[in-house]
């Protein structure tokens, strides 16, 4: 069975950098898209960051789009996202979404605190 575990979440200044990841456990379907979602605190709704498909299709959503980058490692059936120019209001915690034919999973979350 499948299991997605996300990593590399801690706590930079305004405009530092981070690097998530999400690894993949199993063996993954053909086709499927990873998502990259984020929740901020005393919100109850996950929005959604950027995407990329198993045939490297991105998309960006809203402040992401020229601050973030989404890519996949496929040795590691992992996709990474890169976060550059970090904003206070980009803290959150960050979740990872595997869709396929199959269903849906979400990995557990790793939090993202920017603050001086």
């Amino acid at each position: 069975q499948v299991q997605v575990v996300e990593s590399g979440g801690g706590s930079v200044p305004p405009g530092g950098s981070l690097t998530l990841s999400c690894v993949a456990s199993g063996t993954l379907a053909e086709m499927y898209v990873f998502g990259w979602y984020r929740q901020t605190p005393g919100t109850k709704q996950r929005s959604l960051v950027a995407t990329i498909t198993n045939s490297d299709i991105t998309n960006y959503h809203g402040s992401a789009k020229g601050r973030f980058t989404i890519s996949r490692d496929n040795t590691k059936n992992a996709v990474n996202l890169q976060m550059n120019m970090l904003r206070p209001e980009d803290a959150a915690v960050y979740y990872c979404n595997l869709a396929t034919a199959r269903g849906v999973l979400w990995g557990q979350g790793t939090k993202v605190t920017v603050s001086t």
